[in-house]
């Protein structure tokens, strides 16, 4: 006897390419992919067709594979395909989880985290995609949304059972919209009306998540193929994230461009005055409970809106866990902070930003440039790129904006206090190099004792009444030594 939410009858038929069977679970599928010879087949009726054969998917270097099975909302899912996509700044992988009542969502990537998406009623009438401007506001759905993002997608690769499948290699629109209550709004212009989904941000661990590849067979890379020749020295560069869209080389800090792949032809750029990351790559340290691996390191610098001559620098750790995806961080002159690209758009009114309702005061407004990268990133980083940031501060509470022309990464995060970031990473021989000075005037307060603050003020007021008559009279303090991004994709990330 069945239920109404029982599974459907599966649908086996043989691959009009090789003769292998191909499985159809969902009644919504229509394409698959042969396990055996990779050919790309459409179904109509009970007839399958062969339209091609499908590039070879890259190693996502996720713990996610086929068959996985999941619960979400209280309905149990199987990973039963995948997409991979990319654009111009990275790529992104989204699986389609089929659910036990024979409803479909996608679990997609989002800047090295994890966002679940249901199908959703969309508008009579959608604007275009060039109507959705970078950082403006919108209403979807009687829901208020900021434009996150706005790229042209290729599909490269696909796997498995499919409820849909764009032409590959022919670039599309996708628009992403986020609001302050953490939902995602995608809206995908390879079909008219556009396909609209809405979802949220998932912790891998939180799915109940069973049939995952395990550590040898998942979180570790297989080197091979992953190898090539340094196009400026010749020395040997190897490559361990797969997702790395960029990398350097060990010996002589060449920056190079992974982006058309190894095979491709290699574009470098020569990185003079290398700088020596405080934490080594490949380190590995448990911060907040989780083990974080550095993975990337980038020096980047700050300019004052209003004086080109007021620069400050900073450096950002990009850290790596196989459930947690990515997070940065952040070592500037105010101290060290934790961060994560947040899968929401806090809602900004004048300098104060509400987001997960706590109110974030903006504290710092300029132009951020990046001076020097080694080791491996998940987007095209290049040294001279440059992104318009925001910080904002609600106590130890951090969140900052970094906007391109195509979109705007938020992140959250906190303050880390550099005792317990030297003692994470197993340095504390070297605790002196991670302590850092407050940008106040009175900084030094902790370290000099009162009764010397009080001396050195009257000794300024002293020369100040001297040198009353000079017309060249400066202060001898700076209200700001720093900047400091609280971190941020630096324009890169995928956009799902």
């Amino acid at each position: 006897m069945t239920t109404a939410n029982a599974p459907q009858r599966r649908y086996t038929a043989p691959c009009p390419g090789c003769g292998a069977p191909v499985d159809f679970r969902s009644a919504q599928s229509t394409h698959a992919v042969c396990g055996y010879c990779q050919s790309t087949v459409v179904r109509q009726g009970d007839v399958l067709s062969r339209l091609g054969k499908m590039g070879e998917l890259f190693d996502d270097h996720s713990p996610l594979q086929l068959f996985a099975t999941g619960q979400f909302q209280k309905k149990t899912f199987t990973l039963i395909g995948r997409l991979q996509y990319k654009t111009s700044d990275g790529t992104w992988t989204e699986w389609n989880a089929f659910f036990d009542d024979g409803s479909t969502g996608w679990l997609a990537e989002d800047n090295g985290a994890y966002v679940f998406t249901l199908s959703t009623a969309a508008p009579r009438e959608l604007p275009t995609a060039e109507r959705f401007a970078i950082g403006n506001q919108v209403t979807i759905n009687s829901k208020s949304y900021s434009v996150a993002s706005n790229v042209k997608a290729t599909l490269i690769s696909a796997q498995g059972e499919l409820p849909k499948l764009p032409p590959i290699g022919e670039p599309f629109d996708v628009v992403e919209l986020r609001n302050v209550m953490g939902e995602v709004l995608s809206i995908d212009y390879t079909a008219q009306p556009p396909v609209v989904s809405q979802g949220m941000a998932v912790m891998l661990e939180d799915l109940a998540l069973k049939g995952l590849k395990d550590e040898k067979g998942g979180s570790v890379k297989e080197e091979k193929g992953r190898h090539f020749n340094c196009p400026h020295c010749g020395s040997p560069v190897t490559v361990a994230l797969a997702t790395s869209k960029s990398i350097t080389c060990g010996s002589c800090n060449t920056l190079i461009d992974l982006s058309q792949g190894v095979g491709k032809e290699l574009q470098a750029a020569i990185q003079d005055e290398p700088i020596q990351p405080l934490i080594p790559l490949g380190s590995i340290g448990k911060l907040q409970g989780v083990s974080w691996q550095v993975v990337g390191f980038q020096h980047r610098m700050g300019q004052e809106p209003d004086d080109p001559d007021e620069q400050f620098g900073w450096s950002e750790y990009l850290l790596y866990n196989q459930k947690r995806g990515f997070s940065f961080l952040v070592d500037s002159e105010e101290g060290w902070s934790l961060v994560r690209p947040a899968t929401g758009a806090p809602t900004v009114k004048g300098k104060t930003a509400v987001y997960q309702n706590q109110n974030y005061t903006l504290k710092y407004s300029y132009q951020a440039e990046t001076e020097y990268v080694c080791g491996e990133f998940y987007w095209l980083v290049q040294r001279g790129q440059k992104t318009q940031n925001q910080d904002f501060a609600n106590g130890k509470n951090l969140l900052s904006l970094e906007q391109t022309k195509s979109e705007a990464v938020w992140s959250a995060g906190g303050i880390v206090a550099s005792d317990v970031v030297a003692k994470a990473f197993n340095l504390d021989a070297k605790s002196d190099l991670f302590k850092r000075e407050d940008a106040s005037p009175l900084s030094t307060a902790s370290r000099v004792g009162v009764i010397t603050i009080i001396a050195l003020i009257v000794l300024a007021i002293v020369l100040i009444a001297m040198l009353s008559n000079c017309s060249n009279t400066s202060s001898s303090y700076s209200s700001r030594t720093s900047g400091g991004s609280y971190g941020g994709s630096s324009g890169g990330g995928g956009h799902k």
